[in-house]
């Protein structure tokens, strides 16, 4: 009886006494307030990607995909349940958001299990390992110390070539260790947080350093020879990404990207891509990207393996990348776990299959597509 008497005060003086009414008015709006925030986020992130322009506050929206999914999606309830009254613009409003999550699940899907696999996963009885190669992809984050956490993961994924970005000189000695086991190496350690080494218990065959945009910004080009005496052409890249501490647009990372696609398309063997692309799988520059290279993703049909950021799971997407070509087949592919860095590493193993060209299928290119690679090397060069 006590219990029920306090309750009864406890509703009489929050819910219907005159001293409170104001309180609740203003939380009342400003929950409305927070309900219609939600909307026109949720509207905005959807429609500015739209945009052809370069400028980092219109190419950032096109990162945070599921997000805006989950915001518009939050948004349409909050909306349904509280401010709802059968009016017309209520009704656009609600269609709006209904649209912005279809829209955004459409470009999320193919990253999803409910998609068809783009390429296809050998059983273990058909592993060669003589033409097979596994890759490990790390940036390091310039100034994280925890060299070690990084050694013991390289120690136990066993990687065959290691590319690790953000290294300096600071990790460069680090890494040094690795070079008993991988003797095979390009380094161009940098303080810019574009450093790049590469490591590989594999020849290299003539290794190049190239900066094909930048002065600053380097890429590894190299052919790798496998154990069976096959060669793979391996390109390492690391652009730099539109933000406004980086670069004003995203020209110059955009230019980049596609510069690498065109010389995979005509390499003469088989091609892997590998590194921080700066830019996220199912942005219009990575679509691209893939059409002009005419490679593979192997996340599509699997999952994001989202790498960034590391250390903030609601604001996580796929920054690090494997491309390749249709002559591979797929053993594993894995995010790995925290290494001290705002990038998770990422491993993937693949081996050449003589019938792979005929079992996947390649991302033909729209009768725009030259014409659209060439004015974003322009516009970046």
């Amino acid at each position: 009886m006590e219990r029920n008497f306090v309750f009864n005060m406890y509703k009489l003086f929050f819910f219907s006494s005159p001293l409170t009414m104001p309180l609740k008015s203003f939380f009342k709006k400003c929950f409305y307030i927070f309900i219609y925030l939600l909307t026109a986020l949720a509207l905005a992130g959807t429609l500015l990607p739209l945009i052809p322009e370069e400028e980092w506050y219109i190419r950032i929206f096109d990162f945070p995909r599921l997000q805006l999914f989950c915001i518009a999606l939050l948004a349409f309830v909050l909306f349904a349940i509280f401010i709802f009254r059968k009016r017309n613009w209520q009704f656009l409003l609600m269609l709006s958001l209904l649209a912005a999550m279809g829209y955004q699940a459409y470009r999320i899907f193919p990253y999803t299990p409910l998609a068809n696999l783009q390429v296809l996963e050998l059983a273990p009885s058909e592993v060669k390992d003589d033409q097979s190669l596994s890759l490990m992809v790390s940036n390091v984050y310039m100034k994280n110390d925890a060299y070690n956490r990084l050694l013991k993961e390289i120690n136990e994924q066993d990687p065959d070539i290691i590319l690790t970005l953000e290294t300096d000189k600071k990790w460069q000695a680090a890494l040094n260790s690795l070079k008993k086991e991988y003797p095979h190496t390009v380094e161009v350690p940098l303080d810019n947080t574009y450093g790049m080494l590469l490591h590989s218990r594999l020849p290299l065959i003539n290794p190049e350093v190239h900066y094909l945009v930048e002065d600053d910004i380097p890429s590894i080009i190299t052919r790798v020879q496998l154990s069976s005496g096959r060669l793979v052409q391996l390109y390492c890249v690391h652009p730099r990404p539109p933000a406004p501490t980086e670069s004003d647009d995203s020209k110059e990372r955009d230019a980049e990207i596609v510069l690498i696609g065109k010389q995979a398309k005509e390499a003469k063997v088989p091609v892997i891509v590998a590194g921080d692309f700066n830019d996220v799988a199912w942005s219009p520059t990575t679509r691209l990207f893939q059409e002009v290279s005419t490679l593979l993703d192997p996340r599509k049909g699997r999952g994001f393996y989202n790498t960034f950021n590391a250390e903030y799971p609601l604001l996580r997407w796929p920054l690090d990348h494997f491309f390749h070509s249709e002559d591979f087949k797929l053993i594993r592919i894995s995010r790995l776990p925290y290494v001290g860095s705002d990038h998770f590493p990422i491993f993937i193993k693949l081996q050449l299959d003589a019938q792979a060209p005929d079992q996947q299928e390649v991302q033909k290119p729209d009768p725009d597509t030259e014409q659209e690679a060439r004015e974003t090397i322009q516009e970046g060069t």
